[in-house]
């Protein structure tokens, strides 16, 4: 006979299929149908003015998707009662909260009281892919969004330092598997990083506290490079691209990167621990794949988009992406 645990698991598991199931790409074809127009002239505009926010934006829906699944918790402002997900610390340098309201903005003057945050988000954060060069999908839409935004729940964030158990449980935890971990890592073809986020493999390693106490699995070279940039584990403020050359350009040499161990975190490096993901990056560090690559990518993003969404009568049409109505 199943336990409790695992009757509440297939039913949890049950509720968030029927939940995803609601989404529809043409969920605003009556209420509002000029939205994708809206959101991406806005996006034009400003990736055009600051193309290096592209890599911001789609990391945005990835923090929002992993806590409380895709509700846009993670725009809400923090309470004198609370502290909000915005202000825990894995979330301390995500950017792109007055574009994302600026959007939202220009939404709610074409359809009051209609759209999401949470699907505004999920919009912007496919035209931040598709406008720096990579693929383009149909969003599936009708998400609600969240009233409640807590910051003791972003441990559910998969870290930079995690290895790869760590990393496949918490992908597991929302219903995504080990090819969605290898592809969606490959978000870090854009954008960049603070050294803070990947230092502690350049510096006191193991905490033998000498120059030569690095991590092992890091590419020589590009180490020397790194500690160029980032000069002590106290240097909180210099950004490093994460896919050099190239950061503001989504394709695939992110995993020639990562193939030649030269990927900037810890997750980077972990997916060639396992044997699938390890196949997977090499396939692609060649870059002759890229069609295949990019028709994963949008499946990935469009299940992960699907994460445990408000729908229906749930949560709320906010005015204000950062606070609740």
């Amino acid at each position: 006979m199943a336990s409790r645990a695992a009757v509440l698991a297939l039913l949890l598991s049950a509720l968030a299929a029927a939940a995803s199931a609601q989404l529809d790409v043409k969920f605003y074809s009556r209420s509002c149908p000029s939205v994708e127009d809206v959101v991406r002239k806005e996006m034009v505009r400003a990736l055009a003015a600051a193309p290096s926010l592209a890599g911001p934006l789609l990391r945005m829906h990835f923090h929002d998707c992993f806590v409380r699944g895709c509700d846009g918790s993670v725009l809400l402002d923090s309470t004198p009662g609370n502290t909000a997900e915005k202000d825990a610390k894995p979330n301390l340098t995500l950017r792109g909260f007055g574009l994302i309201e600026r959007v939202k903005a220009a939404v709610e003057a074409a359809c009051p009281d209609t759209v999401s945050c949470a699907d505004v988000l999920a919009l912007m954060a496919r035209d931040a892919v598709w406008l720096s060069k990579g693929p383009f999908w149909a969003v599936p839409l009708g998400r609600r969004d969240g009233r409640v935004s807590i910051s003791n729940e972003t441990d559910q964030l998969p870290p930079p330092s995690g290895n790869f158990t760590e990393l496949t449980q918490l992908f597991a935890a929302k219903s995504l598997d080990t090819k969605d971990l290898v592809v969606l890592s490959a978000g870090h073809t854009i954008g960049t990083s603070h050294c803070f986020s990947f230092s502690d493999r350049l510096y006191n390693f193991t905490g033998m506290d000498n120059a030569r106490d690095t991590d092992p699995t890091l590419d020589p070279l590009y180490m020397a490079r790194l500690r160029g940039k980032c000069p002590s584990l106290d240097d909180n403020t210099t950004l490093v691209e994460m896919d050099p050359g190239s950061f503001k350009t989504f394709d695939l040499s992110y995993y020639g990167h990562v193939a030649r161990r030269r990927g900037l975190f810890h997750s980077d490096g972990a997916l060639l621990t396992d044997p699938f993901t390890r196949a997977y990056v090499l396939r692609h560090a060649g870059g002759a794949y890229r069609e295949e690559f990019f028709a994963d990518f949008a499946a990935s993003m469009v299940k992960m988009g699907s994460v445990e969404v408000l729908t229906g009568t749930q949560g709320e049409i906010r005015k204000k992406c950062s606070v609740v109505n």
